[in-house]
């Protein structure tokens, strides 16, 4: 191969390659003809190496390779657009990916604090053996409207300080839901179950005494991002432990970067839910003063936005074919599900509004005895 003939057979394709070097607009679109022709450039600049080209031709190869090399493994400044992807696209995505084991962990979750709940509600003594007398004292405090500690802990006095509170209680307990996956997700699923055991034992003994009044208010809004991250922080957990042992034909370094790539970003995404939930509580959810319909709606609100957020965020438009005058799927299935929810929540609100309030619920504490010394929330 004589140079002449090797440089009029490639001159095109380095062309190609320095315009889309010099035009980085359009490297998204020209992506597979970058790599492809990098590849291309860097074997020319080995040929135009071993056969002692010109050195200006050795020089411009050289030139383009470390261009390339710049774009392909180089750091990129940092842009706005990637944080705004993922939380518009990417973590959705990857939800909904995982729907069927996010479904299973959601329905464990709230079947077991139901299950203690109702159970508590019914033989009201059960709290007493399964939560020791200093917590459920400090519980009725914080939710007793007398109480100089009402609708918030102990330890804190203002509003920032109960964000800084809820942030570290929040995190602590989705990593160590996530990170008790790596002994066989068997971790996960047993600080889930103590979560959902004390939620259902707390709601419990809180109706049992006459707070409910003041504990639904309280924890439905910001308890859509909270409890729905720590439940997505525990399937993580467990999709990485299980990935451990049923690796499905791969080595088990490559079975575990697989899980990687879908459990990470949930668990990113669920920090970001964190302290969203964290917001909430400390600068909404406290607020005892404001309406108790406007409050119980305000939370009706946050799950059915969330709701939509995880089924539509993302998806990519559908393709409208020719002489089609149906409405696409997308878009049939999004007004099934908006009337869907419609109607439950319209339910929801109907039962919280008119009718649970002046139920055996939040009327049961009224002819109960005092509770070390608290007397039952009534009207």
């Amino acid at each position: 191969m004589t140079e002449r003939n090797f440089v009029q057979r490639r001159e095109p394709v380095w062309k190609e390659f320095s315009a889309l070097i010099k035009n980085r607009k359009d490297l998204k679109k020209g992506a597979v003809s970058f790599v492809l022709n990098f590849r291309e450039i860097t074997q020319d600049l080995n040929t135009a190496k071993a056969n002692g080209f010109d050195p200006a031709i050795i020089e411009r190869l050289n030139n383009l390779v470390n261009e390339g090399n710049q774009i392909l493994y180089g750091q990129h400044d940092w842009s706005l657009k990637t944080p705004i992807r993922f939380i518009l696209r990417t973590f959705p995505q990857k939800v909904r990916f995982q729907w069927r084991g996010i479904l299973a962990a959601s329905l464990f979750f709230y079947g077991l604090a139901l299950f203690f709940g109702f159970l508590c509600v019914r033989y009201p003594d059960i709290a007493k053996e399964l939560v020791s007398a200093r917590t459920l004292a400090e519980i009725e405090e914080m939710y007793d409207p007398e109480s100089e500690h009402f609708l918030k802990p102990r330890d804190v006095s203002s509003d920032a300080d109960m964000f800084g509170y809820y942030i570290y209680n929040n995190i602590s307990i989705a990593f160590r839901t996530f990170a008790g996956g790596i002994f066989a997700g068997i971790g996960s699923i047993f600080f889930l179950s103590i979560n959902a055991g004390i939620l259902g034992i707390v709601e419990g003994h809180l109706i049992n005494t006459g707070y409910a009044k003041t504990f639904i208010p309280f924890v439905i809004a910001h308890s859509a991002f909270e409890l729905t991250a720590i439940i997505f922080c525990a399937y993580a957990g467990l999709l990485l432990g299980y990935r451990f042992f049923v690796t499905q034909g791969l080595s088990r370094g490559a079975s575990i970067r697989k899980a990687g790539d879908d459990a990470l970003p949930i668990v990113a995404g669920s920090s970001l839910m964190l302290v969203i939930a964290a917001v909430i509580e400390a600068f909404w959810s406290s607020k005892h003063h404001l309406p108790f319909t406007l409050r119980i709606g305000a939370g009706i609100c946050l799950w059915i936005l969330l709701l939509v957020y995880f089924l539509f965020a993302g998806r990519e438009p559908a393709v409208k074919e020719k002489n089609q005058h149906t409405p696409p799927q997308s878009v049939r299935t999004m007004v099934q599900y908006l009337w869907y929810g419609g109607v439950c929540c319209s339910v929801w609100y109907g039962l919280y509004a008119g009718f649970i309030p002046h139920t055996q619920l939040f009327r049961r504490g009224c002819n109960a005895p005092e509770v070390r010394g608290i007397k039952p929330a009534c009207e």
